[in-house]
């Protein structure tokens, strides 16, 4: 994307507390009108980042610059962005309608202008019903419809979203994400999202952040992230995968092989230019999902893998199977097969070729 669809772009940024680094200069670029998420475990320093940005804390070191202009020294008030917090912080003695109007009360908005973008906000989140309620008598789904509402009513450039459905069930977690990305898309405005939760992440996210432990891992649109990881931490983290260790064999086009215990496996490499560098002997992973994995021949264009079937687990469409590798029994895999309407089963200590397609299986630094 070009410079003018950047919004905001943090630039070597860093911080500390005393001696301990929680950021370590990190580089960001947060798109017009995207909907980015930045995921990561507990202390990677998704949040923290969301905190710099919003001007709750100030950054050691580094630029965070809006339009061009830097306003790391900027204070809250004057920055064009709102935030939702994960306990949604409503006035609880204020009705739904005063906590959502109450950022325009504050600007001294008139009173009708108030009140009529107040409804419209309320429409908006499918909460016109419930203005004269108070937070109390609100379930949590609709309490973060709230904070949501009085986080869009001010018109700002970018919203800040701290974890707001951890504390919502599963069901409703579900709902709100379909729900809040389809707010995102009708009004336009960028959302920067925080969670640890991978399947959050894929659900909403136009593109995805990974940290961990103060550093940026990969940044992609969710199928990048999900089927080419770049890094052994993001394999690891995002989802299951297969992981196996080898050494690197030459580049042959857009495929390079990887020495390994259960045997040669061949690998895409295409888009993949730090593997591509790598010179051949270098350690490696070759990464696979469990749902690219087939049983039987298999394609031509492939890999296989013989293997010892350890464990079978039926999970309604799809079953899930353990197997060790016949060549090198430390090694186990997985597989995600679509489950057999006629009740047939693989049985545990059955032996079956795993096929990997060359397309399917990627390579990571080790």
């Amino acid at each position: 994307m070009s410079e003018a669809g950047i919004l905001l772009k943090l630039r070597s940024v860093s911080k500390s507390y005393g001696a301990t680094a929680i950021l370590h200069s990190i580089d960001l670029d947060v798109h017009d009108g995207e909907f980015i998420t930045i995921l990561g475990p507990s202390g990677s320093g998704k949040t923290t980042i969301l905190r710099l940005i919003g001007g709750f804390t100030q950054p050691s070191g580094g630029q965070i610059l809006l339009d061009g202009s830097d306003i790391a020294a900027m204070p809250i008030n004057k920055r064009p962005f709102n935030t939702v917090f994960q306990d949604y912080a409503l006035f609880p003695h204020l009705t739904v309608e005063a906590n959502v109007g109450y950022g325009l009360a504050v600007r001294g908005t008139p009173r009708a202008e108030t009140a009529k973008r107040v409804a419209d906000a309320l429409e908006l989140v499918q909460l016109g019903h419930l203005g004269k309620r108070f937070p109390a008598q609100l379930s949590g789904g609709q309490r973060q419809r709230v904070a949501l509402a009085r986080a869009i009513i001010c018109r700002p450039r970018l919203i800040l979203l701290d974890e707001p459905l951890a504390a919502l069930d599963v069901e409703l977690r579900r709902h709100m994400q379909t729900f809040l990305k389809s707010i995102q898309t009708e009004i336009r405005t960028t959302f920067l999202f925080v969670t640890h939760d991978q399947e959050e992440a894929i659900a909403m996210a136009d593109r995805i952040c990974v940290m961990s432990a103060g550093r940026i891992e990969q940044i992609g649109s969710p199928h990048e992230v999900y089927y080419r990881p770049g890094t052994e931490f993001v394999a690891k983290f995002f989802g299951e995968n297969n992981l196996v260790p080898g050494t690197l064999g030459p580049v042959d086009g857009a495929t390079r092989a990887i020495d390994t215990a259960i045997g040669r496996l061949v690998c895409a490499v295409d888009g993949q230019p730090q593997i591509a560098a790598l010179p051949a002997g270098s350690p490696a992973l070759a990464v696979f999902r469990p749902e690219a994995v087939g049983i039987g021949n298999g394609a031509g264009d492939g890999n296989r893998i013989a293997a010892r079937i350890a464990q079978v687990a039926f999970g309604g469409a799809s079953t899930m199977v353990n197997a060790a590798a016949i060549d090198q029994p430390q090694q186990v895999l997985k597989a995600r097969l679509q489950s057999r309407p006629d009740g047939t089963a693989l049985s545990q200590g059955e032996t079956v070729a795993f096929t990997v397609p060359t397309s399917a299986c990627r390579l990571v630094p080790a």
